[in-house]
């Protein structure tokens, strides 16, 4: 992919943001980016935020004029994670989990992101990194009353990539891998005095067919969302030319963020 990025403002400061940038136009990780590499494969574009190994909170920045990434803010201050994370966290663009919709299979309402990935490879990503990714399961996570779906996926170029697709292959080949991530979501706010975060189905990791099914239905509702069927205050300014309420030219774009 020769979707590059372009620093503006320091590195751990409230000013920081990370924009994308694609043939000198500027353009958002989350509504520009095709969700499947290769759908008959279960291959995904996962936008790396958090690299493995680190706890600075970062995350697209859904509300900002082409949603760049930066640290998110607690109280004022720049928010980080207790432990650092034993995968490398993103997100599916052009998915996005509903604030109006109540999950039948959760009870409880989207969380207004999109879709959160958890990828278990060797490689430490890097934030605005874009991998490639297998899909090999999910978890029903409700975080604060909200659904938070966890996709589990590795990156396809990992060396063990090719003997993993499906989440018994995962339990063969990466013994405790599994257990590793569940755990670290569950528990990742206990230290700031919070309790362990819930699941629905009792904490299972549903299978690749399953999470597919939930990329598909949240990839229905992005849509609704940038063509304008559905509202949010998050920024849909896209490049994109249909189906968007908001077209944007990315040139222009880059020119007004001096990107």
């Amino acid at each position: 992919m020769t979707i590059t990025t372009k620093q503006v403002g320091e590195t751990g400061t409230l000013e920081y943001r990370l924009y994308f940038v694609q043939d000198g136009k500027a353009v958002s990780p989350f509504h520009d980016v095709q969700i499947w590499a290769d759908k008959t494969q279960g291959i995904a574009n996962m936008l790396v935020e958090i690299p493995r190994g680190t706890n600075a909170k970062m995350e697209i920045s859904t509300k900002d004029f082409m949603n760049p990434i930066k640290q998110d803010v607690k109280d004022g201050k720049l928010r980080f994670v207790h432990d650092k994370y034993p995968f490398n966290y993103g997100a599916l663009p052009q998915t996005w989990e509903n604030p109006s919709h109540v999950d039948t299979n959760t009870n409880a309402k989207g969380d207004n992101d999109p879709l959160d990935a958890c990828e278990i490879g060797s490689q430490q990503g890097t934030s605005g990194q874009f991998k490639q990714v297998k899909v090999l399961g999910v978890w029903a996570m409700i975080d604060a009353g909200e659904t938070d779906w966890k996709i589990l996926c590795i990156d396809v170029t990992d060396p063990l990539a090719s003997q993993i697709n499906t989440i018994e292959d995962v339990e063969k080949v990466m013994p405790g891998k599994i257990n590793e991530v569940y755990t670290f979501l569950r528990d990742y706010k206990i230290p700031d005095g919070k309790g362990p975060n819930q699941f629905a189905f009792d904490g299972k990791l549903l299978d690749k067919d399953f999470a597919i099914k939930i990329i598909d239905e949240t990839n229905k509702d992005w849509k609704l969302l940038v063509s304008g069927e559905a509202t949010s205050p998050i920024s849909i300014d896209s490049t994109l030319k249909e189906g968007v309420k908001t077209h944007v030219c990315g040139k222009e774009a880059a020119e007004k963020l001096k990107l």
